[in-house]
């Protein structure tokens, strides 16, 4: 947009703060070529148009904007002379994307001394030349070392990952192999029962009744109640008392696995009346390794799927076998990034899950959204350790008019106000030296507001941080081929 052209006064550029030092024949080159405009309110230029003038106050009132997702932001509102904003990196020529990166608009009349890009960059290479190589030096440098401690970053994410994930398998892996080894034993002991009971002088009535109870004992392992530490401490002494009323040796070893398939004093009579006095404690024996097996095989069941679980979400986590842009379950994402963090999250932090499950599908890129849950959790982990290791973390979804909402929240030591300005800059970190790079937020924020068109902000309190994410329910454009 142009403005309104005016008469140049190197006096009164020159007492800008930004030109005070320089002489009256260089003040005299930039009125030469340069120019003072007037802007009635309304939009000066617009962030992501080719930047081709440096902008620099002289009097009004200036407001600058960010795109974040469909909305512009309000980042600076100023009325300071001397001000300046616009096509600041021209210096860099061609090396970098010469672009507006923000939007400005005035409120009110207001006067610019106007420098096109190209002046601007010769001025500044011929006046300052020193300058300009320190400028580049911290212009690239900070560039290069963002990409490298970014990549940083996510190595130890997934370094941390990777250790969790070996833990969290090496747990039903180990007692898998247990249980096997044990079922192998009891196996070879029941074969050494059954070949006792069929040396013995067994009718076939009873024989089909002690096979029977068997089977009807594996039923009743598959159905067995949960107890409560106080019940089953109860039904064990009831159980190793009727035991030992029969003569049946080390009924106190025998009752606690009876008690655990949920077997009763009011089964064992059935077992007693159903077979003969002088053969029920090798009955009782046959029935203790079937439920002993039965056991054992429950406990390799859920040791497997365990694993199976894992192993899902760790593709589920990491979008391995996916496109990279795809309508996702945000549920499914947060729930393996949960998953793959639990080691992490131990068990001293109670997790909260507060899901609208009715919420649709999303456009996205599950993987990178990964990365985000997984930054905010370990976020609010480190809060909660901070406080004492003790808390809660809860995670809510909820609609949000045309976008959806995913909250985190924690009851760790929250974010002193001061910082929360600067939380999502790159290399600002609240932890301990060593401990954080800094780059977890800013990553978060660049992949939900630049690549999924979304926003991210937060609250926080001692007690009650809340991290909230946007995301659009529909997608602006298609993903880029």
């Amino acid at each position: 947009m142009s403005g309104q052209s005016m008469p140049c006064s190197p006096q009164e550029i020159g007492a800008l703060f930004l030109f005070e030092k320089l002489t009256p024949e260089q003040l005299g080159r930039l009125c030469g070529e340069g120019r003072v405009e007037r802007f009635e309110p309304g939009p000066v230029y617009t962030e992501g148009e080719p930047a081709t003038c440096f902008y620099v106050m002289l009097e009004g009132t200036v407001v600058l904007y960010r795109r974040v997702g469909g909305d512009d932001v309000e980042v600076t509102r100023t009325s300071q002379r001397g001000v300046y904003a616009g096509s600041m990196q021209a210096y860099l020529g061609d090396r970098v994307r010469q672009v507006y990166n923000n939007s400005m608009r005035v409120t009110e009349p207001t006067r610019f001394f106007v420098l096109p890009a190209d002046t601007f960059a010769d001025i500044m290479q011929e006046w300052f030349p020193m300058a300009v190589h320190l400028l580049e030096g911290l212009f690239f440098g900070s560039k290069s070392t963002q990409r490298a401690i970014g990549q940083r970053e996510r190595l130890l994410a997934l370094g941390s990952l990777s250790a969790g994930l070996t833990h969290e398998l090496n747990n039903p892996a180990a007692a898998a192999v247990r249980a096997t080894a044990t079922l192998r034993e009891r196996v070879g002991k029941m074969r050494h029962k059954l070949a006792i009971i069929a040396q013995g002088s067994y009718s076939p009535e009873v024989m089909a009744k002690l096979i029977d109870i068997q089977e009807r004992t594996a039923e009743r392992v598959a159905k067995a109640p949960a107890l409560s530490p106080l019940e089953a401490s109860d039904r064990e002494d009831a159980l190793s008392d009727w035991l030992d009323d029969q003569g049946i040796p080390d009924g106190w070893r025998i009752a606690p696995t009876f008690v655990q398939a949920g077997l009763d004093v009011d089964w064992l009579d059935q077992v007693a009346a159903a077979v003969d006095e002088e053969i029920l404690p090798s009955a009782i024996g046959w029935l203790n390794y079937t439920v002993e097996t039965e056991l054992l095989m429950d406990e390799i069941n859920d040791s497997t799927t365990r694993i199976s679980h894992l192993v899902d979400a760790a593709k589920q986590y990491s979008q391995l076998d996916r496109a990279p842009f795809q309508n996702a379950d945000v549920h499914e994402l947060l729930d393996s990034t949960l998953l793959m963090l639990s080691g992490k999250i131990g068990k001293r932090i109670k997790v909260v899950k507060e899901y609208d499950r009715a919420l649709p599908r999303i456009p996205a890129y599950p993987a990178e959204l990964n990365q985000v849950w997984t930054n905010l959790i370990d976020n609010a982990v480190s809060a909660i350790n901070s406080a004492g290791g003790e808390g809660t973390l809860t995670v809510r979804t909820a609609p949000d008019h045309d976008r959806l909402l995913v909250e985190f929240r924690d009851t760790g030591v929250g974010i002193p106000a001061e910082d929360r300005g600067r939380i999502f800059d790159p290399f600002f970190t609240t932890k301990p030296v060593g401990e954080g790079t800094g780059l977890g937020l800013d990553i978060s924020w660049r992949i939900v507001v630049n690549k999924h068109h979304g926003s991210i902000q937060v609250e926080s309190e001692p007690g009650d941080t809340r991290f909230q994410v946007l995301l659009p329910l529909t997608s602006a454009e298609e993903e880029p081929s």
